[in-house]
């Protein structure tokens, strides 16, 4: 039976709860009581003892809160915008012009000071601080996705190139059966992170010497926007992780 010392080591860490789920199926075990599920997590973390990670300190926890909620504020005044667009081309009454404007611009306020939060906790912290800047110095990696990088991906700088970009969703992974057999596409991984380095990545193809000639070689292969803009991202993850194992800023590697 599990003792008192595995759940305090359990409870510092995240648990896959699909793999516990899968775990529990395998051993036969329908049944769910507190203590059935308790023995069950100690049986799965001795027989996957990597499989758990430790939680991350204070500071990146805040930070991942703050980024999750500019997220949720951003797509709220996207899709707002769109209605706002909606209501001009339908000719909608004037009263909502007023309603509109008023959530628009409550809106722009939390998402500015949600903004001026997170700068307050990265400066608060030397370390945090630090990786900032090494990641913002990276062209087409802006504070936003340089935040989501900290906040998303704090294993930053101790993974290889291959991991990082796994971690993040943004992987090939080989299908050798079913619909898709013989294709590789992407998957898993954090979502939010790949959604927001998507679209660093469209900046970076763009306007990043190195992965600007790097997508211009891709698309002069005729590969697909969605394939060019994927690869640009998984870049600039990788990029992220060897600058952050270094502490060395885009400008040095370059040179």
């Amino acid at each position: 039976m599990w003792s008192a010392l595995d759940a305090a080591g359990i409870a510092t860490r995240q648990l896959p709860p699909a793999q516990i789920k899968a775990f529990a199926a395998s051993r036969g075990t329908r049944a769910k009581t507190d203590r059935i599920d308790a023995e069950l997590i100690a049986r799965f973390m001795a027989f996957r003892p990597d499989a758990g990670r430790v939680l991350p300190h204070e500071k990146i926890r805040l930070l991942r809160a703050l980024t999750s909620k500019r997220g949720q504020l951003v797509e709220t005044r996207k899709r707002l915008l769109a209605q706002i667009k909606a209501h001009r081309k339908l000719g909608s009454p004037d009263m909502f012009d007023a309603m509109d404007a008023e959530l628009k611009d409550l809106l722009d306020r939390q998402i500015a000071e949600l903004n001026v939060r997170i700068e307050q906790t990265l400066a608060s912290d030397d370390d945090l601080a630090a990786i900032a800047r090494v990641l913002r110095s990276v062209p087409g990696n802006g504070p936003v996705a340089s935040t989501m990088l900290i906040a998303e991906m704090p294993e930053l700088g101790q993974l290889s190139g291959e991991q990082a970009a796994a971690l993040a969703g943004l992987a090939p992974i080989a299908h050798d059966s079913g619909s898709m057999r013989g294709k590789r596409a992407i998957g898993g991984g954090r979502r939010q992170l790949r959604h927001v380095m998507f679209q660093a990545a469209l900046v970076a193809s763009h306007h990043n010497p190195i992965l600007k000639t790097f997508a211009d070689r891709l698309r002069a292969a005729g590969k697909p926007h969605k394939v060019v803009i994927t690869a640009v991202a998984r870049k600039l993850v990788t990029i992220a992780n060897a600058l952050c194992k270094n502490r060395q800023k885009w400008a040095d590697q370059a040179t």
